[in-house]
């Protein structure tokens, strides 16, 4: 007999696939359902049972992992079954708000069921690999329970919008840092070059930041902007030369005119002597 906890899964994207696959190559029965059933077709082929319906599916695992777009879209797809969560647990991977993850949290909970929010930190390709990560809140016990069949698990406490809040943080780092890549790529296309001529020194460069963050850090939590290492004056002048070099260019400057229009802010609320860190004091309040 098989010992392994029955998993359902619900919603059958790349990330939903990516789970069912690795569910099952770690010997884990797999109940699917989607929209659109024919996405099912290569997971049934590898060993999982298609659903009938949500219902079912539902009731069909000791676990239920629901992958979809967003909580719309969770409870677009679980309103119609709402009686079959009574006493079902949830982890719930898909992405949105801590405010609406805690509210989705209490509706599932209004129904009898448990909520567990997960992040997921990798992209499909990354699931069931050893640097995987997901960010997972809730309650404790349950999630304890869950722990064995999940892929490698961050636990951030019982506040189900915690593991949605980590995931968030990631993503503003993620695309920021994306999106200036992106950016230095189109000035030096603009110049003649290309992305693999400056990968070296874009690798180098974000290499570079984890000393940043860990100096600044301490610093930030201490209330310290001290212009001993920088200055916002120095750095105002930096942002404006990233921003006359694309000018010149002819490339989109949307990006780094947002950067030096922050800089300019910090000037303006009389920063110009401490550390660039002390935009961080602006970012905690929405522009004026």
């Amino acid at each position: 007999m098989n010992s392994k906890q029955h998993v359902s899964v619900i919603g059958l994207g790349p990330m939903g696939q990516a789970m069912v696959h690795a569910l099952l190559g770690a010997g884990h029965p797999v109940t699917v359902w989607n929209r659109t059933a024919s996405r099912a077709g290569d997971l049934v082929r590898e060993g999982a049972v298609l659903a009938g319906t949500v219902e079912e599916a539902l009731t069909a695992g000791d676990l239920v992992i629901l992958s979809l777009t967003d909580y719309d879209a969770m409870y677009a797809v679980l309103e119609p079954a709402a009686h079959a969560l009574n006493g079902r647990v949830l982890v719930n991977l898909s992405s949105d708000t801590p405010e609406k993850t805690r509210a989705g949290a209490r509706w599932v909970a209004e129904h009898g069921g448990v909520h567990i929010t997960g992040g997921v930190t990798v992209p499909p390709s990354g699931i069931g690999k050893p640097e995987s990560s997901t960010f997972y809140s809730g309650p404790r016990a349950p999630f304890e329970a869950a722990r064995p069949t999940l892929t490698r698990t961050d636990f951030r406490g019982e506040d189900p919008g915690l593991a949605a809040l980590f995931y968030q943080i990631g993503m503003v780092m993620f695309w920021t840092s994306m999106l200036g890549y992106w950016q230095a790529i189109a000035l030096a296309d603009a110049n003649g070059l290309t992305a693999a001529d400056i990968l070296p020194h874009a690798t180098d460069t974000m290499a570079s930041l984890p000393d940043f963050l860990a100096f600044y850090a301490a610093r930030i939590d201490a209330g310290r902007h001290d212009g001993d290492v920088d200055r916002l004056a120095m750095g105002t002048a930096s942002v404006e030369h990233v921003l006359h070099t694309n000018a010149d260019a002819g490339v989109d400057t949307t990006l780094p005119a947002a950067v030096a229009g922050l800089f300019r802010r910090g000037m303006d609320a009389g920063h110009a002597t401490g550390s660039f860190s002390s935009l961080v004091d602006l970012l905690k309040k929405p522009a004026a």
